[in-house]
């Protein structure tokens, strides 16, 4: 119960101050808000552990949250006041591709499989998909190239790319 005391008064003298940080970070309240949010979850966990000042701690719990954000955060929206024009095309046929396109997917080794879905479909840096698969960063970079390889000598991606 200690902890938790010692917890609640570290965030009531503090979070005025993460906040602004939080917000200088984000430059939106919201998201500000939600960083904070995420960051005193995260120092709760670890709060029996951390000795002396907290802050440095939190601070860097932080900042590390809302570079991850930052990363993962796509870029490419930008608003519009008119929506462009949506082609109508097969819905069928899409899930054609997609079919086509995870046979292929099955058709690699376990490990280039997890290295493709890890790096491309979840998004994960090289050196992340190496610490959840227990290897090097070189492996993950060998093993992607390969399945990388017979994924452009697939004949049936070839039909799709034919398509197009």
């Amino acid at each position: 119960m200690a902890d938790r005391a010692g917890f609640t008064d570290y965030v009531t003298e503090h979070s005025d101050r993460m906040l602004r940080t939080a917000y200088l970070l984000t430059r939106d309240w919201a998201r500000a808000e939600d960083l904070l949010q995420t960051a005193l979850a995260k120092a709760w966990v670890a709060w029996g552990r951390i000795q002396d000042d907290p802050s440095p701690y939190v601070y860097r719990i932080l900042t590390n949250t809302h570079a991850s954000w930052w990363r993962l955060r796509w870029r490419g929206e930008v608003p519009t006041e008119h929506l462009p024009e949506i082609p109508s095309g097969d819905g069928a046929q899409a899930v054609d591709d997609r079919a086509v396109m995870l046979d292929a997917l099955g058709r690699l080794s376990a490990r280039q499989r997890a290295v493709v879905v890890l790096h491309y479909f979840e998004e994960m840096p090289v050196e992340q998909v190496a610490d959840v698969l227990g290897c090097t960063a070189s492996t993950v970079r060998t093993q992607m190239g390969r399945a990388l390889v017979r994924l452009r000598v697939d004949p049936s991606l070839h039909v799709l790319k034919e398509t197009r």
